[in-house]
Parts: structure tokens; sequence; C-alpha cells
């Protein structure tokens, strides 16, 4: 529980649900041994929330690890926290929980009304 709730300090916005989160997951990676270590992190962090929804548990991303913008999630404090030793790198956090209620269903055609461009933007 007290590592959730210093997770949560990580970043100024977007890592806060961790404080009430029933776990999380942390993907690390050797940048090292594959220029591709983001991208396969990302497959695996978007494959575990495809998990997690088909379990009924929430999930969110906390992402951009590798990032030096103020307000996005510094991989210094993270990698402190958990004892991350080098030369691994921080791709994002995956905050798990129980849902309150289950988020309402759209429709697939409702849910992508104005997003969906045919041939030209």
């Amino acid at each position: 529980r007290a590592m959730l709730d210093d997770l949560a300090e990580c970043r100024e916005q977007g890592a806060a649900m961790l404080a009430g989160a029933d776990a999380a997951i942390v993907v690390v990676a050797d940048p090292t041994l594959a220029d591709t270590w983001v991208e396969d992190c990302s497959i695996v962090m978007a494959n575990m929330q495809l998990e997690a929804a088909a379990s009924g548990v929430g999930s969110c991303w906390i992402q951009d690890a590798f990032a030096r913008r103020p307000m996005e999630l510094d991989p210094r404090v993270v990698a402190n926290l958990l004892k991350v030793p080098a030369p691994y790198q921080l791709e994002a956090i995956l905050s798990l929980g129980m849902p309150e209620a289950e988020a309402p269903r759209r429709p697939f055609d409702e849910a992508l009304l104005g997003k969906v461009h045919e041939e030209r933007f």
C-alpha cells in the first residue's frame, strides 16, 4: 500500500489513481538489448490492459517514462523507489483495481462518430 501511495506521487498529473489502486505493474526493459524496447513494452502494456478488461478488472496506463517534460512521469523517481538497476528503463505503469461500476457501452459506430475519415482527413 505504501509503495502505491509513493508511486501516485511520481507524476504531477495522471498517476493519482495509484493511491486507490489494488495493484500496479511497472514495465521496464533493457534498452541495450533491442532498439524496439518502447514498442515491445507498449505491446505488453496493451495486452495486459486487454486481459484486465476481459477479467473485469479496471486499468489505467500511466505513460511517458522517457519524456522529460515537467508534467510527465519521472523515471528516476520510480527507479529509485523500486530499486531498478541500470541499464533498465521504465516504460510505463499499469494501475489495476476493481471498478465501482461498469462503464456504459456505446455502439461502435457511435463511439467513432466524427473520428473516422474516408480517403482524406
